[in-house]
C-alpha cells in the first residue's frame, strides 16, 4: 500500500490522524477498483463495448458548440480557424492522454474524482467531483435551454410554427418557463431509467445521425467553395488563432464521457483508453472539415454579422439560396443536443454514485435497481436538478464557469498521472501515456493558461463555487467519509 493510504477493515475504526493529514487521506487504487459496479441493492451492468463508449464521449463532445462556435471564431482568426480548431485539439490531447492512462489503471465510474481520491487526497477529490457537478449539471441545462432554440427554428422552416416566448424562455428573458427544456431532459431521464444498454442504443442512433448532419453540411458548403474567400488567411496573426482557440477549445469538453462508464464497460482496462483518444480523433476531425467548408463557403467577414447561433445556417443559404438545407441542419443540432443531454446527464449520475458509495453525499445516489441494474432516485433527483435549472433559471455567467471547472478537474487528472506514476509504480497499466513526464506536465500548462485567460467575473463565480462546495464538504462530506470510518450502510470490503 502507497504512503498515506488508509485502509478500513470491515467493522473498526481507523487510528486517529491530524486534521490536516485527514484532508490528505487517499484511497487506495486496490479498493476503489473492488467496489467497482457496486450499489446499495444491486450492482451495475457490464454492457457497453469499445464503439458505445467511442460514441458516448462523442455523444457528449459533439453538440452545441459546433453549431454556435464559429460565429464567435471566425471573427477572431479569419479562415486560419481551422487551425485553431486544431490547436485546441492538440491542448485537449494532453488531457486525454493522461485521462487514458487513469482510465485504464482506475477503470470505475468517478472520472476524475476517483483518480484524484486515489493520488492526491480526499479534499482535492471533494473539489474535483464539486467542479464535475458545475461542469455537468449546469452546462447540461444550458445545453438543454438551446436546445428549445434549435427545435423552434425546425418548427419554423418545416412548418411556419414557433414556440410561443412565454414557453420558450425563463423569467428575465422573455419568458415563463422553458417548455422545451424541462422535455429533453425529462426524455434523457426515461432513457437512462431504462438502462444503460438501451441509452447506449439510443446514443448510438443520434452520434450517427448528427455526424451525417454535418457531413451533409461539408458536403453542401463545399459546392460554394470559393478560394478568394481564405485569403488572407490569417488576417489577425497568431494572436488571433491563439484568441479563437480558447473559445473553440469548449467544443471539445465532453471527452472525458467514456471515463464515467467505467463500471459498465465490458473490457474497461482496454476499451475506455481507446474510447477517449478515438472520440477526440473523431471529434476534431469533423470539427476541421465543418470549420474549413464554411469559411470557404462564406467570406470571414460575415460570420460577425450573421449571429453566432445563425453562422452555420447563414452558410447554407449563401451556398445554396434555399431554405431546406437549413432546416435539415436545425434538425441535426436538435438530436445533438439531445444526445449531449443525454449523455452529460448519464456522466453526472455516475459520478454521484462513485461520491456516494464513498459517503461524500448521501446514500440515495448510489442505490441501484435490482431489476433494471441503475441507479433510479440518483438519476430522477439529478434530472429534477437539471430541469429546473434550464425551465426557470437564467444561467448567464454561471455558465461560463463551467469552462473553468473543467480545466481545473483536467489539470487534476495530469497531476495525479504523476503522482500515480511515483506512488504505485508497479499497478498494472494498459495504457501509458506517451513522452512521459512531459505530455502530463504539458496538460497542466495550457489547462493553467486557458484558466488564467478566463474573466474577472468567472473567476469571482467559480470561487464562489468553491467556497459552498468546502463548506458543504466540512459540514456533511468529510464526518460521512466511509474512508475515514464514518456512518455509512456498507461495510468497505
Amino acid at each position: 500500500m502507497a504512503a498515506g493510504e488508509h485502509a478500513v477493515t470491515a467493522g473498526t475504526k481507523p487510528a486517529p490522524v491530524s486534521f490536516a493529514r485527514s484532508l490528505l487521506r487517499t484511497k487506495p487504487v486496490d479498493r476503489i477498483v473492488a467496489e467497482g459496479g457496486q450499489g446499495e441493492g444491486g450492482e451495475l451492468r457490464r454492457t457497453m463495448g469499445l464503439l458505445q463508449l467511442t460514441l458516448f464521449s462523442v455523444g457528449a463532445t459533439l453538440g452545441t458548440g459546433i453549431f454556435v462556435v464559429l460565429g464567435e471564431a471566425v471573427p477572431l482568426a479569419g479562415p486560419a480557424v481551422v487551425l485553431s480548431f486544431v490547436l485546441a485539439a492538440v491542448t485537449a490531447l494532453f488531457s486525454a492522454l493522461s485521462y487514458a492512462e487513469l482510465a485504464g489503471t482506475i477503470p470505475v465510474s468517478g472520472s476524475s474524482y476517483s483518480y484524484s481520491y486515489a493520488t492526491l487526497g480526499e479534499l482535492v477529490a471533494w473539489v474535483c467531483g464539486w467542479c464535475l457537478l458545475l461542469e455537468y449539471a449546469v452546462s447540461v441545462s444550458a445545453v438543454a435551454v438551446g436546445w428549445g432554440a434549435y427545435l423552434s427554428a425546425f418548427f419554423d422552416d418545416a412548418a411556419g410554427f414557433t414556440i410561443p416566448a412565454a414557453l420558450a424562455g425563463p423569467p428575465g428573458e422573455g419568458g415563463v418557463v422553458n417548455v422545451p427544456a424541462v422535455v429533453v431532459v425529462l426524455l434523457a431521464m426515461f432513457l437512462l431509467l431504462r438502462g444503460t444498454s438501451e441509452s447506449a442504443t439510443a446514443n448510438t442512433i443520434m452520434v450517427f445521425l448528427k455526424i451525417g448532419v454535418l457531413l451533409f453540411f461539408c458536403a453542401v458548403a463545399f459546392t460554394a467553395f470559393r478560394s478568394g474567400n481564405l485569403s488572407p488567411f490569417a488576417p489577425m496573426g497568431w494572436a488571433g488563432i491563439s484568441a479563437a482557440g480558447s473559445k473553440v477549445f469548449f467544443s471539445y469538453i465532453g471527452f472525458d464521457a467514456a471515463s464515467t462508464a467505467g463500471e459498465e464497460a465490458k473490457n474497461p482496462r482496454r476499451d475506455l483508453p481507446l474510447a477517449i483518444v478515438l472520440s477526440l480523433a473523431i471529434v476534431t476531425t469533423v470539427y476541421v472539415l465543418v470549420g474549413l467548408a464554411a469559411v470557404a463557403a462564406m467570406h470571414w467577414t460575415r460570420f460577425s454579422l450573421s449571429g453566432s447561433e445563425a453562422s452555420l445556417a447563414e452558410v447554407l443559404n449563401v451556398a445554396t439560396g434555399r431554405t431546406w438545407p437549413s432546416m435539415i441542419l436545425s434538425l441535426g443540432a436538435v438530436i445533438a443536443i439531445a444526445s449531449v443531454v443525454l449523455t452529460v446527464m448519464y456522466g453526472q449520475t455516475r459520478i454521484l454514485f462513485a461520491m456516494s458509495r464513498d459517503g461524500l453525499v448521501p446514500d440515495v445516489f448510489q442505490k441501484v435497481s435490482p431489476r433494471r441494474r441503475v441507479p433510479v432516485a440518483n438519476t430522477v433527483i439529478v434530472a429534477a436538478f437539471i430541469g429546473t435549472l434550464g425551465a426557470v433559471v437564467p444561467l448567464g455567467r454561471l455558465v461560463d464557469a463551467t469552462s473553468i471547472g473543467t480545466l481545473f478537474a483536467f489539470a487534476l487528472v495530469s497531476v495525479g498521472v504523476i503522482v500515480l506514476r511515483r506512488t504505485r509504480p508497479d499497478l498494472p497499466r494498459s495504457f501509458r501515456t506517451p513522452l512521459y513526464p512531459l505530455t502530463p506536465l504539458a496538460g497542466v500548462g495550457f489547462c493553467v493558461y486557458l484558466m488564467v485567460g478566463l474573466g474577472g467575473v468567472t473567476w469571482t463565480v467559480f470561487a464562489l463555487w468553491s467556497l459552498v462546495g468546502l463548506a458543504a464538504y466540512f459540514l456533511y462530506g468529510r464526518r460521512h467519509s466511509r474512508l475515514a470510518g464514518g456512518p455509512s450502510g456498507r461495510s468497505a470490503p
